[in-house]
C-alpha cells in the first residue's frame, strides 16, 4: 500500500491527507502544535464561554469548491451561517455602506449611479461565479475551461483598485471597494490589486460570507473526523526538522512555509528550488486583538451593527494611504482594521450578553510595536463608547502570531506577498508549483496556488499532483 506523511495540520494539510486517504493511501499527519487545525482553531481567548477564532474567521471561498463538493463535511458536523449584512464599511458621522447577499439590494442601498454601477459590475460576475471561482481556485497557469467567464473577471481583477474605484463617485461605494481590496495586503494602486477584492465581493453575493457554527475549529474538526474515518493517523507536539525523522514513506506533503520546507528537505533540495524557497517573499503582518464586548459594538452606522465583517479605516484615500505605508514598512497612525462579529449569525459564541469581537490591523512585516491602542482608536472613531464596553482583551502580536503558527512568517497570515509575479508563480517559477524537485516530496501550504483561505484547495491540488506521481510510477 502507498504510504504518505503530511507535515502540518492546517486546512491544506488536512485536505491533502483526506484526498490521499480517500484514494487508498495510508496517511499519517504530524503537527508541531499540541492541537490540530492550523489556521482553523478556536478558543476561549478572553472570558469563559466566549468562542474566538484564533486566526481564520470568515470563509467566503470555502463553501463551494471542488474540495467541499468532494467531501460531505456536513456529515461530520460542519454547518454554515451568514449574517444579515455580509460586510460593511462605516464612515464618519454615521455614514457608511453595506453589502447584502443580493446584488440588487446592495445597489439600492448605495443608490443613484453608484448603486447602478455596483449592480452592473458585480451582477455581471455573480451568475458566472461558480465557473469563475473554479478557475482561480487552482494554479493560474492552466488551460481555462471557461475562458470567456474568466476573461470577464479579469477585466476588473487585473486593474489597480485605485483605477477600478474611479467607476464610483461617492465615498460610500468607493470605501466599500477599498475594504475588499485591502484583503490583499497590497498598495491599492498596484497592478491587479483589485483581484482579491473583486473575488471576495462577488462571493458575498453568490455564496455569502459564511461563518462556521461553533467557530472555525468546526472546519478542521469535521475534516479530521472524515480523515480518521478513512484511517488517517494523527500525531501532535512534534516539530519536524528533517525528512529523515519521518521514516519510510512514498509521499511527503509539506504544509509549511517555503523556507521551512527548504530546511526540512535540506541538501536533497535542488539548488534552484532551495534558492526560490529561501527568497520567497512574505507580505505584511497582522496584529490581532480579540475583545470581549458587553452588548456588542455601538457602531454609529446602523447596518454595521448587523454585519458579520466590518472594514474599518475610513475613506478609500485613507485606506490607500495606510496600505501604502505598511508596504513601505511604516506603521500608519490609522491602520486598516478588519473586524468580525461572527456571533451575530452564531449566538453560541457569546455568553451572558458579552460577545467575542475579532479584529486585526495591517502592520509592517515583523512589526515589534503594540498596535492595540491604534485598533481601539479606529473602532472608537466609528463606534463611540466602544472602550467602555470592553470587558477583556487578548493580544497576538506578529511575533506571537509566527510563534503559534510557523507558517505566518513575520505575522504574514496570507502566506506570501501578493505581488503580481508571485500571484502567478508561487512558491517559485515553475509549471509544477507543488513539486519540490525531490521525488515524492510536495509542498501543499497556502504558499502554493491558489493561496490563502480555509478552502483547502492548495492541499487538494497538491494531493492530486502526488496521486498522479503514484499512478505514473505503477
Amino acid at each position: 500500500m502507498t504510504t504518505a506523511v503530511v507535515v502540518g495540520s492546517g486546512p491544506n494539510g488536512l485536505a491533502a491527507a483526506l484526498v490521499l486517504a480517500d484514494a487508498g493511501v495510508r496517511v499519517r499527519v504530524i503537527e508541531a502544535a499540541d492541537t490540530l487545525g492550523g489556521g482553523t482553531r478556536s478558543a476561549e481567548l478572553t472570558l469563559p464561554g466566549l468562542v474566538h477564532d484564533v486566526c481564520a474567521a470568515i470563509h467566503p471561498l470555502a463553501i463551494a469548491t471542488r474540495f467541499s463538493k468532494a467531501f460531505d463535511l456536513a456529515e461530520h458536523g460542519l454547518s454554515w451561517v451568514e449574517p444579515q449584512v455580509q460586510y460593511s464599511h462605516p464612515l464618519d458621522h454615521g455614514r457608511g455602506a453595506a453589502a447584502y447577499r443580493s446584488v440588487e439590494e446592495t445597489g439600492r442601498d448605495l443608490g443613484g449611479r453608484d448603486g447602478r454601477t455596483w449592480t452592473r459590475v458585480f451582477g455581471s460576475l455573480n451568475d458566472r461565479f461558480d465557473t469563475i471561482a473554479d478557475e482561480f481556485l487552482q494554479p493560474v497557469l492552466h488551460i481555462p475551461r471557461h475562458p470567456l467567464h474568466l476573461g470577464r473577471f479579469g477585466l476588473y481583477a487585473g486593474q489597480p483598485a485605485s483605477l477600478l474605484a474611479r467607476r464610483w463617485h461617492e465615498d460610500e461605494a468607493r470605501a466599500l471597494l477599498a475594504g475588499l481590496a485591502a484583503h490583499a495586503f497590497r498598495p491599492l494602486d498596484a497592478l491587479a490589486s483589485s483581484a482579491i477584492g473583486v473575488a471576495l465581493g462577488t462571493a458575498a453575493h453568490r455564496y455569502g460570507w459564511g461563518a462556521a457554527v461553533g467557530g472555525s475549529a468546526a472546519i478542521s474538526t469535521a475534516m479530521i473526523a472524515a480523515a480518521k474515518q478513512r484511517g488517517v493517523l494523527f500525531e501532535t507536539g512534534h516539530t519536524v526538522t528533517s525528512l529523515e525523522e519521518l521514516g519510510p514513506a512514498d509521499l511527503v506533503m509539506l504544509d509549511t512555509a517555503p523556507g521551512a520546507a527548504a530546511d526540512i528537505i535540506g541538501d536533497r533540495l535542488p539548488r534552484h528550488t532551495a534558492r526560490a524557497y529561501r527568497t520567497y517573499r512574505h507580505g505584511p503582518g497582522a496584529f490581532k486583538v480579540d475583545f470581549a464586548v458587553e452588548g456588542g459594538v455601538p457602531w454609529t452606522h446602523e447596518p454595521s451593527r448587523h454585519a458579520g465583517t466590518v472594514h474599518v479605516g475610513g475613506t478609500f484615500e485613507e485606506i490607500a494611504s495606510a496600505e501604502a505605508s505598511v508596504a513601505r514598512g511604516r506603521m500608519p497612525d490609522r491602520p486598516f482594521v478588519l473586524a468580525a462579529q461572527q456571533y451575530l449569525a452564531d449566538p453560541s459564541r457569546s455568553a451572558d450578553g458579552v460577545h467575542p469581537f475579532y479584529t486585526y490591523a495591517h502592520v509592517p512585516a515583523g512589526y515589534t510595536g503594540d498596535a492595540t491602542e491604534a485598533i481601539v482608536a479606529q473602532i472608537e472613531r466609528f463606534a463611540p463608547g466602544f472602550r467602555d464596553r470592553i470587558r477583556s482583551t487578548a493580544v497576538c502580536s506578529t511575533t506571537e502570531m509566527s510563534r503559534k503558527n510557523a507558517n505566518y512568517v513575520g505575522g504574514d497570515i496570507v502566506s506570501g506577498s501578493n505581488h503580481p509575479l508571485q500571484l502567478v508563480f508561487r512558491p517559485r517559477v515553475t509549471l509544477h508549483p507543488y513539486a519540490t524537485g525531490v521525488d515524492g516530496v510536495f509542498i501543499c501550504s497556502a504558499a502554493t496556488p491558489p493561496g490563502a483561505g480555509a478552502h483547502g484547495m492548495s492541499g487538494y491540488w497538491a494531493a492530486q499532483a502526488a496521486l498522479r506521481k503514484v499512478t505514473a510510477a505503477k
